[in-house]
């Protein structure tokens, strides 16, 4: 496995095998790798001839206040797992390689819309930065296609209309959600969580599962089912951000006989905020 810290290295490299005919794969993250980043990984071999992989903690998507600083980072381990997945390139710049200029004198990428509701609405400017730096990653590294795991599902909505709208020749591939036995979605920031905390946190994808049940028998009071839902995360010692029923396509308020819906929670347990989501198609 090759690792590359800078820009033109990655440009030199992707295109040495571009010039060779080879299909060439990306999968962005942060880094503190578990099972369902190299279930990413693997689903890239399986798409492409080479794979690249991004670790880089991006600070523009944190806002203040949240826990950049502590954001575990584990690029050594992170290493030896890419090389046992076959990845082909391991990308990790600093953070001056990605942004030379001041954060405030950098050029933002914003998607309206879907940007500003849910975990836009709680964390302002999150999705800006999310949305900068997957184009600017998209940009170095020219990949054919691009992989992104469902658990942030509103992130995957923001990737997928910034891709469109500015006409990015990248296929964007999303991969369910890899939980835990119990139910939790697997996340790096479930480190955070003590044992108490971690024995609480699987009502989240509980109360998920439930309410899809209950829209699949015909229920469709959705403020009823959120606030229920809410009220009971805050039962179970959770601080909920919210938990809403959305349309799947856009994230928009659903109307009765909507098709697909989506049911997305946020909710802080101790120093950790857990975000989780499911899809139930409604006949």
């Amino acid at each position: 496995m090759i690792t590359l810290q800078t820009i033109e290295a990655l440009r030199q490299q992707v295109s040495q095998w571009r010039k060779e005919g080879y299909r060439i794969a990306l999968v962005p993250t942060m880094g503190n790798l578990h099972t369902g980043h190299l279930q990413l990984v693997d689903r890239a071999r399986q798409l492409a001839d080479r794979v690249v992989v991004s670790i880089f903690v991006n600070p523009m998507q944190f806002g203040q206040g949240e826990d950049f600083d502590s954001y575990p980072r584990t690029l050594e381990e992170d290493s030896r797992k890419l090389e046992q997945h076959h990845t082909d390139l391991l990308f990790a710049p600093t953070v001056a390689e990605v942004y030379p200029r001041p954060q405030a004198e950098q050029t933002v990428v914003k998607v309206p819309g879907l940007s500003n509701i849910l975990c836009g609405q709680t964390r302002p400017g999150h999705f800006a930065g999310v949305a900068t730096v997957v184009c600017k990653l998209f940009n170095m590294v020219l990949p054919d296609v691009a992989v992104f795991g469902e658990k942030d599902f509103q992130q995957l909505l923001v990737i997928r209309r910034m891709v469109e709208d500015l006409q990015i020749p990248v296929e964007i591939v999303g991969m369910a959600t890899v939980r835990e036995a119990d139910g939790l979605a697997m996340s790096s920031r479930n480190g955070y969580l003590t044992p108490e905390q971690r024995a609480k946190a699987p009502v989240i994808y509980r109360l998920l599962t439930e309410t899809a049940e209950k829209l699949q028998a015909g229920e469709r009071d959705y403020k009823s089912l959120e606030k229920l839902a809410c009220g009971r995360l805050e039962n179970a010692g959770l601080r909920p951000d919210y938990f809403q029923i959305r349309r799947a396509r856009d994230l928009q308020v659903p109307e009765n006989g909507e098709g697909e819906l989506v049911m997305l929670a946020a909710a802080y347990l101790g120093g950790a905020r857990l975000i989780d989501n499911k899809t139930v198609t409604i006949k």
